[in-house]
């Protein structure tokens, strides 16, 4: 035991950054505990189209969900759970505290993913995301392919049998809703391949183009047999994909430390709907003779607006003395897709915010050209870039977790959920509306009004699918005409957060936790209250679930409390 604490503290020096001298020594065997832990969560963790929780993966890496796999999975979790409730945390100082309630909910997002959701036996989609999603995390990055990084892509490619082949004895439980969205999925996956192998041959060594024809032929074929396999065992497979009001409580306590109950966020929901519908109808109403903003008349043209505009927030952040902008931070930039991207671009959010080792390149966001027909957000940034940079970039995503990267505590780098992380970018939008930057933009105010409806619909939608009061075709037309938005898009966030629940409500139910945070703050302190301290201490930690930042902020521990009163109490969902 000893020894084994030994080479864990040995791990932690080799993988981590030294504590910065003004900050208080953590607990070197939490931290210890810590980064063996996320140093096997980023080979074990899931592929997911959420750009938020994306993790740097290993060389040689390849997703593994064998059967024996999902049984090491499966006890690793229980060992991992029993070191931490085997520290000494008697000299424990307040951040320690809130280091090892982050190190637990990340152990038990494992037991979320395996054995709550059980995505390896009900979800086919989620290998998918293991085959085509472990792809498009290395297109996405933004430098040159390498020819490391062709090695890599190579790899992954020629492990999609593999993959198939344990979906095919996982999936005993098979949701037949995300059978049938895989299906579509995959429709015309061979001609997406073709187009994908022919724009890698343009930036792969030339060694290397045999192995990639013959890869991505093999690649091909085992995902057309996959769709085909789904669609001849579709009668075979159980119609209902609800978790029910207890699982989903267990998640909110356990996983997302969001001390509500749902028919709590329900409410919060609902208030959040009715005041963004009243906000967006006057906005058009002192708009009305307005006339729309024009898009943009190419793509070059929206990437130099961009770059333009992400450097006006920058300065109007530090002007209206709303939060430090550091020196260091590199830039948030837009991008035309790559060749080889577009064919895997519909796999998750385009775009690459850098990660822990990479602070010093500018992030990116890959866009197509302007055009009426392009989805809803990117159709509002082809108007206007600010809305989706504030919220993807400055001082939202990339902004927030590149500091949260720079945090001298590992576990607050390393810990990502994404409900804290999702709140914030929703914030800093009304935020910035609030501080004037969209005082002489009357129409790109109607966007920011438009993303409130969507984000407080979320909060309906995420928690209807769970209990099972919507079916995914049901949540897609309500998304499609209340916010409104096209239905494609609709559609497909309804499929995401079908087989992702919980991940929906994290905007909204984010931001309303920010904005009680803030007022008990401003509420303590009186006149010595600080916006720019406040919004600076949010984003370096903003990895940590609200909850626990008010603690440590505050010192504050009543949502703490009320976590552990709802941690086991079942629940039901007001109808």
């Amino acid at each position: 035991m000893h020894a084994l604490k030994f080479l864990l503290i040995c791990s932690l020096l080799v993988l981590s950054p030294a504590v910065l001298p003004s900050e208080p020594e953590s607990d070197a065997a939490l931290q210890a505990l810590a980064a063996d832990f996320f140093e096997w969560r980023r080979v074990q963790q899931p592929v997911s189209g959420d750009d938020i929780v994306r993790v740097e993966r290993p060389d040689a890496w390849a997703p593994d969900f064998s059967p024996d796999a999902l049984t090491d999975y499966r006890l690793r979790y229980q060992a991992f759970l029993q070191a931490l409730d085997q520290l000494d945390s008697q000299e424990w100082s307040l951040a320690d505290e809130v280091d090892a309630q982050l190190l637990r909910a990340a152990i038990e997002r494992v037991h979320w993913e395996l054995d709550v959701l059980k995505l390896p036996q009900r979800n086919p989609l989620f290998y998918v995301d293991q085959t085509l999603g472990s792809i498009f995390e290395l297109l996405l990055l933004s430098s040159p392919i390498t020819p490391s990084r062709a090695e890599n892509i190579l790899l992954r490619l020629e492990y999609f049998p593999s993959t198939l082949k344990s979906a095919r004895i996982n999936l005993d439980q098979a949701i037949r809703p995300f059978a049938q969205a895989t299906i579509e999925t995959l429709d015309g996956i061979d001609i997406r391949l073709l187009a994908l192998q022919t724009a890698l041959q343009d930036v792969f060594p030339a060694e290397m183009e045999d192995r990639l024809a013959s890869a991505t032929k093999t690649a091909t074929k085992v995902l057309e047999k996959y769709r085909e396999w789904l669609r001849d065992n579709l009668d075979t497979m159980q119609v209902a994909f609800a978790i029910g009001p207890y699982d989903y409580q267990w998640f909110l306590s356990h996983v997302a430390l969001i001390p509500y109950t749902p028919g709590e966020l329900l409410a919060q929901g609902e208030q959040a709907w009715n005041r963004a519908v009243a906000l967006d109808l006057v906005e058009q109403n002192r708009n009305r003779d307005l006339p729309d903003i024009p898009l943009f008349k190419s793509a070059d043209h929206q990437i130099k607006a961009s770059a333009l505009r992400e450097s006006e927030i920058r300065a109007f952040l530090e002007s209206r003395d709303l939060m430090t902008v550091p020196e260091w931070l590199q830039h948030y930039r837009n991008r035309e897709i790559p060749d080889y991207l577009a064919p895997l671009s519909f796999m998750g959010v385009n775009d690459d915010l850098t990660a822990e080792n990479r602070l010093d390149e500018d992030a990116y966001r890959y866009i197509s050209a302007p055009s009426e027909e392009l989805p809803y957000f990117q159709l509002s940034a082809a108007r206007d870039p600010r809305p989706l940079i504030i919220h993807e970039g400055i001082p939202g995503h990339y902004f927030q977790l590149a500091l949260s990267w720079a945090n001298p505590d590992p576990i607050r780098r390393r810990y990502i959920d994404s409900s804290a992380n999702e709140g914030i970018g929703f914030y800093v939008e009304e935020l910035l509306l609030q501080a004037g930057l969209f005082d002489y933009s009357p129409r790109s105010r109607e966007i920011i009004y438009s993303y409130m409806r969507l984000r407080a619909l979320r909060v309906e939608i995420d928690i209807r699918l769970a209990v099972g009061d919507f079916t995914i075709e049901q949540a897609g037309d309500y998304l499609a005409r209340a916010v409104p938005m096209d239905r494609k898009t609709a559609l497909a966030e309804a499929v995401f957060f079908a087989f992702n629940p919980g991940q929906a409500i994290s905007y909204q139910i984010g931001k309303l936790q920010i904005l009680q945070f803030l007022a008990d703050a401003k509420r303590d302190p009186g006149d010595n209250f600080s916006l720019r301290h406040f919004h600076d201490y949010l984003m370096k930690n903003g990895n940590v679930p609200i909850a626990l930042q008010r603690w440590e902020y505050l010192g504050n521990d009543d949502q703490i409390l009320r976590l552990e009163v709802l941690s086991g109490k079942p629940v039901t969902v007001p109808q």
